[in-house]
């Protein structure tokens, strides 16, 4: 489940300089299809990979940049938006050669914050020069590495992943460890109904689990038609509860006020997502006029219901919030966002748990940039429920500056 919030590192390179060659040697498998033919690869490729000493990581082959013709337009498109999702990045290059289509690969590296190494493939037939490890060290790569499938050196390569790849990639922050310490309960409210999956709990779900316990702290799960029966019967006080966005109204009146009481989705928000941005955002949904567009950003696909959170009830509670005729337009995955990002009013991301804070900050950079207000779905969710000031007190500390407002 967790898999897409591994470390992603992509490999790109022109058509035929031995990407698929080499991500096939660094896995020690044959993920991709190796061909003489050029353009043998076309959408991107991913594939697990166990770094050891390191852990796991995404290693993603995409389709050479000096593509041609219509598809290949389009190929050259996927691999550019690759540039979006990764931590780091490999540059591979073959016979010294190296000019626009490397210079203007690099440009799309710097413009979204990835490092970026250079592997010289093919040194049993050409080795690197100098002139080109000079191009290479002034466009800022990190690092130079010859490789060939006869000396197959893939240690020095493993080596530099492991020294480059962003700490943020890799380190795990905890979700609540600022809230909470030894001992603490901490109540957690699940509804199961028709959107929750067969047989098991959610990613966020299981994902605060995890770290309340390994914040030595105390996990109750329940659902919502069973918050009062436990308070009143056990007396027990919570030092914090955390419930699904969909039943905040009902967490919220059965939740003594004193108690403090967030959600999953916010919870998420302040640990992967530009929390000043939402806090700063969510207010907004009170200026939304007629005819304004909102973009609503799932980052996962899913199938969905016919209550879905981010497809119906959404949409239906903002409606009737600002009381405006409003046009909602749903991405889910990483899907290219339609027209300009100025064409919105409003840009409501969810929880994003099954993508990397890298990915969740790049899908939101533009609206930011641009000065679209961007949100979460359980911010906006306790904003039009009333609820708002409430649900972000736990996380505002830190805040302050953005909270003038409350």
């Amino acid at each position: 489940m967790g898999r897409e919030r591994r470390p992603h590192i992509g490999i790109f390179g022109r058509r035929n300089n031995g990407k698929s060659t080499l991500i096939n040697f660094l896995a020690d498998q044959e993920i991709a299809i190796v061909s003489d033919v050029a353009g043998t690869t076309t959408d991107p490729v991913k594939k697990s990979f166990e770094i050891t000493g390191f852990g796991p990581v995404i290693l993603i082959d995409t389709a050479g940049i000096d593509d041609t013709g219509i598809l290949g337009e389009k190929r050259i498109l996927k691999t550019n938006q690759t540039i979006k999702i990764i931590d780091l990045a490999i540059l591979v290059i073959t016979h010294n050669k190296f000019g626009e289509f490397e210079l203007s690969l690099i440009k799309k590296f710097k413009k979204q914050d990835v490092p970026f190494i250079a592997v010289h493939n093919k040194e049993d037939l050409e080795q690197i020069n100098t002139n080109t490890r000079k191009l290479l060290n002034v466009e800022g790569c990190k690092d130079i590495l010859p490789f060939s499938q006869i000396s197959r050196n893939t240690e020095d390569i493993i080596k530099s992943i492991k020294n480059t790849i962003p700490e943020s990639a890799f380190t795990n922050p905890s979700l609540l460890g600022d809230l909470i310490s030894y001992g603490d309960i901490v109540l957690l409210i699940t509804p199961i109904d028709i959107e929750a999956p067969e047989g098991r709990l959610i990613l966020p779900q299981v994902q605060a689990i995890r770290d309340i316990l390994d914040n030595d702290a105390v996990s109750i799960v329940l659902k919502e038609r069973e918050v009062d029966a436990f308070l009143s019967k056990t007396g027990i006080k919570p030092k914090l509860v955390v419930t699904d966005s969909q039943v905040f109204l009902k967490a919220a009146a059965s939740i003594p006020s004193d108690i403090a009481l967030t959600s999953f989705s916010i919870m998420l928000a302040h640990f992967k997502g530009n929390f000043s941005a939402y806090l700063q955002g969510t207010p907004k949904i009170s200026e939304l006029k007629d005819r304004d567009k909102v973009l609503i950003l799932e980052s996962c696909s899913h199938h969905t219901s016919c209550d879905d959170i981010g497809r119906v009830k959404i949409p239906r509670w903002i409606s009737n919030y600002t009381g405006k005729q409003l046009e909602f337009v749903v991405i889910a995955g990483l899907d290219e966002i339609p027209g300009q990002i100025t064409d919105y009013a409003l840009l409501i991301q969810c929880g994003g748990c099954m993508i990397t804070p890298k990915q969740l900050k790049n899908r939101l950079q533009a609206a930011i940039d641009a000065g679209i207000p961007v949100t979460n779905y359980g911010m906006a969710i306790s904003y039009v429920q009333g609820i708002y000031n409430r649900a972000v007190a736990p996380f505002s500390k830190s805040e302050d500056s953005s909270l003038d407002y409350l």
